[in-house]
């Protein structure tokens, strides 16, 4: 027996355990989707591994599958909502789908978001505007969670503050997510269950003493996850968390000056027709030109070639349409007490 499952069937697995969660059907068909996209580009820990999360969410309140948004001001070129707790995977997704309309009217559109649902993998959200031409900036924070420490602090200020960008090329798409620290709360979570330490000093203990080990996030009081840069040169991560803080909470009218609300998310994204501006052949050639200069770049010792962001994405979800999407250990599990508790069959490995 292998670890590996057709994609096809975690999807309507997935979309199962929700709409029997009470999320509606047209939601779970767009989140389920998502979430096993994140596993197919390789991003482990923000797709299926959250679910267990939404559906927890579902069933106490803390995320809601049904409703739609309150627009809160729509000028046309921009929109904020108030996403009333609501998942903020198909939050986001509709959202895309609305600013790449109104960017095709006005050349760009931007949305902002207060109380979102999490919106697990950024990465997964951007071919909904690339495939159209468009490219998509997509930021989130929670205001209500603190993991990661101001370059040269010692106690909790932000979440990780991840950033996402999608750019169109004549090939496939520069699919760029990355966050404002160095490591994500996902995966310190993930090998602090499994015992297991981060390969760098990508931690700091209450002291503010780098370290390797995860178990210093989980002290009381807690250490933190230091932004890019690490101890060194962490003026870098700082300067990006400041800006994606001001991004999401500040435009969308909420965040850490609020009392907190519980977890959830605080989004922003701006999606840009390239034909308002230079033209989208134009804007194609040189993008692709950038690309494949890139790609072309002599290695240094040790690297095989120059990858893009999202050249490994791509490359991991075509084998694992072609093979079967392999889960990382244990993924499933967390998902069995809700399959017992509404009587739906996990999917069988291949």
């Amino acid at each position: 027996m292998t670890n590996r499952y057709k994609s096809n069937e975690l999807i309507l697995y997935i979309e199962a355990l929700f709409v029997a969660a009470g999320m509606d059907l047209d939601k779970s068909a767009i989140v389920a989707p998502l979430l096993v996209e994140a596993d197919l580009m390789g991003h482990t820990t923000h797709g299926i591994a959250q679910a267990p999360a939404y559906l927890s969410g579902l069933e106490n309140g803390l995320m809601k599958g049904t409703g739609d948004p309150l627009v809160v001001a729509d000028k046309g070129a921009t929109i904020t909502w108030d996403g009333r707790r609501i998942s903020g995977v198909w939050l986001t997704a509709k959202a895309i789908d609305l600013a790449v309309k109104r960017a095709k009217k006005y050349g760009t559109a931007t949305i902002a978001i207060r109380r979102s649902g999490h919106i697990a993998c950024l990465a997964a959200f951007l071919p909904r505007a690339t495939e159209r031409g468009c490219m998509i900036e997509l930021a989130s924070s929670d205001p209500s969670i603190a993991s990661v420490a101001p370059y040269g602090g010692t106690e909790p200020a932000f979440t990780p503050n991840p950033i996402a960008v999608g750019i169109p090329t004549s090939g496939n798409p520069i699919l760029i997510d990355i966050s404002a620290s160095i490591t994500t709360n996902g995966l310190t979570g993930r090998l602090f269950s499994e015992g297991k330490k981060l390969p760098g000093d990508w931690v700091q203990d209450k002291f503010g003493q780098p370290s390797n080990d995860p178990t210093v996030l989980f002290t009381d009081p807690p250490g933190t996850i230091l932004p890019i840069g690490g101890k060194e040169y962490g003026h870098k991560g700082f300067g990006l968390a400041l800006m994606i803080e001001a991004l999401t909470q500040g435009l969308s009218g909420l965040g850490r000056a609020d009392p907190p609300e519980g977890w959830g998310a605080a989004v922003y994204l701006k999606v840009t027709d390239p034909d308002a501006f230079g033209g989208a052949e134009e804007f194609i050639r040189q993008t692709s030109w950038l690309a494949e200069s890139c790609r072309r770049n002599p290695p240094a010792d040790g690297v095989e070639s120059v990858r893009l962001p999202g050249d490994n994405a791509f490359a991991n979800r075509a084998e694992a349409l072609e093979n079967g999407l392999e889960l990382y250990p244990g993924l499933l599990n967390g998902l069995k007490e809700f399959s017992d508790k509404f009587n739906i069959s996990e999917p069988k490995p291949i």
